[in-house]
């Protein structure tokens, strides 16, 4: 056998070798291909019916936002409209309970003045207590302050 023999039959011995790996991982592969398949098939299975479950409550979904808009835009109406009517009562009605309560307490100052009462408790007109005087004694009353005595005496000469 010849240098050229042996040569040959190497290559032969290597070229056989690689068609049964070749052959191997093709088997191989062939069956990782077909597990890949049962697997995108189980999860075509899986996911076909909730992305169609999904699709639904998507559906759903936006009816019931379209729904919550229209009450939001109901609820904005009837809020502008409650405003609008508090502003309109305040301005009919705020004018005149005004009128009347100053009304009310000239005739109330009226009347006392009238008939001679003074107030029973110790506030005075501007609604502070009488402060008691400098001698330690507190003030009658119905007592006028200083300055309403000043003036009462003004007016008396």
């Amino acid at each position: 056998m010849s240098a050229d023999h042996v040569a040959v039959l190497v290559a032969a011995i290597a070229a056989s070798v690689a068609a049964v790996v070749s052959l191997v991982a093709v088997v191989l592969l062939g069956r990782r291909v077909r597990q890949l398949h049962e697997v995108v098939a189980d999860l075509q299975r899986e996911t076909v019916p909730l992305v169609r479950e999904a699709r639904i409550v998507v559906d759903q979904a936006a009816t019931e936002m379209v729904r919550v808009g229209d009450v939001l835009g109901s609820a904005e109406s009837v809020s502008a409209t409650v405003d609008s009517a508090s502003r309109l009562a305040y301005r009919a009605f705020a004018n005149p309970v005004v009128k009347v309560l100053a009304f009310g307490t000239g005739t109330g100052a009226a009347l006392r003045r009238l008939f001679g009462r003074s107030g029973d408790s110790p506030v005075n007109r501007r609604g502070v207590a009488d402060r008691p005087r400098p001698d330690g004694s507190a003030p009658a009353l119905g007592s006028p302050s200083p300055s309403r005595r000043h003036r009462r005496s003004r007016v008396k000469k």
